[in-house]
């Protein structure tokens, strides 16, 4: 099967290999995003005899030509910024396909990962579909689920899919290429959707007359490689990695966002129904007991 990449990140660059490595497939070019071009995989795909290139707009007339010139089966997309148009996903005999870090039909969109945990779910999903008219709405090749423990960050979740989307990918390949495809329409799963939106500069910022438990799974979803969920002492920035929930913690009278008790390596914060325990932080300040954390300088 003769395949055209699309590509970024980690999750590109071992899907890369893993693709590569197989006799009944052949990468005919990588593209990758046009905007900060990703050096690591422009090497892999040079070190492995693949052409890379970049182009600012996929759906223009000359780069249809040149995608039309490598007469390709299939079209392929792990984490890749441009939206596939129908006069370029219908080129391929296969049509084109893509990787999606989320569960469909919820979870659409951008920032998956960081939106499960600020949700609270208990499991998120990786999903490879058909690529059509909408964002992220084909039908489904293969859709697998993990578990979310309490452990679990942005981190985590992230080498957990950097892992499995390249596998899920394969599969689905080796199904279109053996003619063993069962797909499902998203509607049949589920008329309810969601698109979660890119996050923003200043979203970072915790809110802390919420409740513990919204908090906690804020600031894990944000931790590195993340931006780090902030707040702000004397006017300065405080970078909040690592909090932990203190089950059955009484309810403390006090105003939420001051720190109540300071330790060695740790400190607790009022919340809106309680207090949360933070275990990693990043500051040029020094903690004192009865300082408040604000939302905004």
């Amino acid at each position: 099967m003769r395949i055209g990449y699309f590509g970024d990140g980690p999750w590109a660059h071992n899907a890369l290999e893993i693709l590569n490595n197989r006799n009944d497939l052949k990468i005919l070019f990588v593209c990758g995003r046009f905007e900060n071009p990703d050096k690591v995989l422009e090497k892999k795909a040079k070190d492995l005899g693949i052409e890379f290139f970049t182009e600012k707009n996929i759906n223009t007339p000359n780069f249809l030509e040149k995608i039309n010139s490598y007469k390709v089966d299939l079209l392929v997309s792990m984490s890749f910024n441009q939206i596939f148009k129908k006069l370029i996903y219908d080129i391929p005999k296969y049509g084109t396909i893509n990787c999606h870090a989320g569960k469909l039909p919820l979870y659409r969109g951008r920032n998956v990962l960081n939106w499960v945990l600020i949700n609270d779910e208990k499991e998120f999903g990786i999903t490879v579909h058909f690529v059509n008219d909408g964002i992220d709405t084909g039908d489904i090749i293969l859709q697998e689920t993990f578990e979310i423990t309490e452990n679990d960050s942005y981190k985590t979740l992230l080498e957990k899919a950097y892992k499995e989307c390249p596998k899920i990918l394969l599969r689905s390949i080796i199904k279109i290429m053996n003619n063993n495809l069962n797909v499902i329409p998203q509607k049949k799963i589920s008329d309810s959707f969601m698109y979660c939106s890119k996050r923003e500069v200043g979203d970072e910022i915790i809110e802390w007359d919420s409740y513990s438990r919204d908090i906690f799974n804020f600031i894990r979803a944000l931790t590195y490689p993340g931006p780090c969920a902030t707040s702000f002492i004397n006017n300065q920035k405080i970078k909040i990695i690592k909090a932990s929930l203190i089950y059955n913690a009484p309810v403390y009278i006090g105003i939420p966002g001051c720190i109540i008790e300071v330790k060695k390596d740790s400190f607790l914060i009022k919340t809106k129904d309680s207090y949360l325990k933070i275990l990693e932080w990043e500051t040029n300040q020094t903690l004192r007991i009865g300082l408040r954390l604000k939302k905004e300088v």
